[in-house]
């Protein structure tokens, strides 16, 4: 299941500098650039290490509803004769009706050492983007590596399957492990992502709360107020006290 972590939930209580932000938001850019798409670095808790799959993401009630368009579509889809259709031709035209309903897919992928790498994907595009990806994030590209999904331990063998039929949308955890090779007792126990990864973590909470500038109002209630000089000659009048006019001399 894909939870919040406690870890970076407590961050965005925390107000930052705009020039931090800024600097935060550089960072990320910088990220984005280097390995081709948003990424999102965080520690898993403890209590949440514990494998699981179950990919629920929440959407908003629109991307389940069920649309007049794609009950048309369904109709037409099974007044179709398939049999006058090659494989190939049913194939590209049930990868075009899942572009036009699915979502992207929102992988997590869970390493060894308690961190956890975000990123997002296209439906249809393979897991072998997600296996690219992790080749250039990880500490140790040389050693071989495998995914897996949980419960049951699952190992994911076909890279060129889409993150729709993988079943990874709208969004799923997978778990990273080196392969150890038979006889060796000895695991890889360093750290799994390289270190300018790690420092992306919690970035995209502070590039977002950068301290708001006053508004004039609330620079007006916190500025010493000042009397105008006519307005306190005024009151000073009024304060003083006249001779009644039945008061005779």
């Amino acid at each position: 299941m894909i939870e919040s972590s406690p870890s970076w939930k407590r961050r965005r209580f925390i107000a930052v500098s705009p020039m931090e932000s800024e600097l935060a938001k550089g960072k990320l850019a910088a990220a984005r650039e280097k390995y081709g798409r948003d990424i999102r670095v965080f520690e898993t808790s403890l209590a949440s290490a514990t494998p699981s799959n179950v990919s629920d993401m929440e959407e908003t009630d629109d991307f389940y509803e069920f649309t007049a368009e794609d009950y048309f579509r369904v109709l037409a889809s099974k007044k179709e004769d398939k049999h006058l259709k090659t494989k190939k031709i049913r194939e590209a035209e049930e990868a075009a009706r899942r572009s036009r309903i699915t979502k992207q897919a929102v992988i997590r992928v869970r390493f060894p050492d308690n961190f956890t790498l975000e990123a997002s994907f296209h439906s249809s595009e393979t897991i072998q983007t997600l296996i690219d990806l992790l080749t250039k994030v990880i500490a140790r590209s040389d050693l071989p590596f495998y995914l897996y999904t949980t419960p049951p331990k699952k190992q994911i063998k076909d890279f060129s399957q889409d993150f729709y039929c993988a079943g990874f949308v709208p969004g799923a955890i997978v778990y990273f492990a080196y392969e150890v090779p038979k006889g060796d007792d000895g695991a890889y126990t360093g750290p799994s992502l390289q270190e300018e990864v790690v420092s992306l973590k919690g970035l995209e909470f502070v590039a977002q709360q950068a301290a708001p500038e006053p508004t004039p109002v609330e620079a007006a209630a916190t500025s010493p107020s000042v009397i105008p000089e006519k307005t306190e000659q005024k009151r000073s009048e009024k304060k003083q006290v006249g001779k009644p006019k039945w008061l005779k001399m």
